[in-house]
Formats: C-alpha cells, structure tokens, sequence
C-alpha cells in the first residue's frame, strides 16, 4: 500500500527500510518528524482524533489563535498528516492517517522506560 511518493519512489507503510536509504529520503523522513517536534501540531492531530473539524472549531478545541491554528494545518496538510475539503463557507481538516499515533506510542513507551529507570535510580 503507497502512502506518499517522494519523487516518484513509492514509500510502503512498513517498508522502508526495504529502501536505500538516500540523502533525499532520508531529508523527506527528517521533515516529517520535524512537523510532528512542533507540540501544537500534536495538539491539532490529536484534537483531530475525534474526526473533522473547521479551523473555528479547532479553535476552540485546542484554545490557540485562528491564525496560528491555520498555519500549523497547512503545515500538516502539506505534508500529508491532515486532508481538507471545502464544503459552502467552510474547509473541513481530518487526519489522512492514524498511523502518526503510532509514533506518539511508541515514543511514551520510550517515556514510560525511561522514568520508571529514572525512579529506580532514585529509589536505591
């Protein structure tokens, strides 16, 4: 299954490291994880988790500014974390795919290690 195409090498969910991992796809992977360092993008995508939502209503959601909540999803939006479409007046957001939680689990099980090794040192 595709999920996204840099410069027309299909990347397959699980199967990157099946590619040679070149400057330029190693670039596309560092930008994304990029996106995803900034905290209000998480808060956008998990507020998004509930399913579409407006700008005014991610607004309101996540208590951010309308400019910032607005630049943060063309963020996401332009590198695929996020769709839209525009219905009347309004452009609804949702997430393109739920697999970007996987990362946020795998990285609190990280957290989770590494506190309760934190703990055991402080116990001792």
């Amino acid at each position: 299954m595709d999920v996204f195409t840099a410069r027309d090498v299909p990347i397959r969910r699980g199967f990157v490291s099946d590619l040679p991992m070149t400057p330029e796809l190693l670039a596309l992977i560092a930008e994304r994880f990029k996106a995803l360092a900034e905290p209000v993008r998480l808060q956008i995508l998990n507020a998004l988790r509930g399913g579409e939502s407006t700008v005014s209503e991610l607004v309101e959601e996540t208590e951010l500014g309308q400019a910032n909540v607005s630049k943060h999803l063309q963020q996401l939006h332009s590198l695929g974390f996020v769709t839209r479409r525009k219905e009347g007046l309004f452009v609804y957001y949702s997430l393109a795919d739920k697999s970007v939680f996987q990362l946020c689990d795998i990285m609190c099980g990280r957290l989770e290690t590494e506190m309760k090794k934190r703990r055991k040192l402080l116990a001792v």
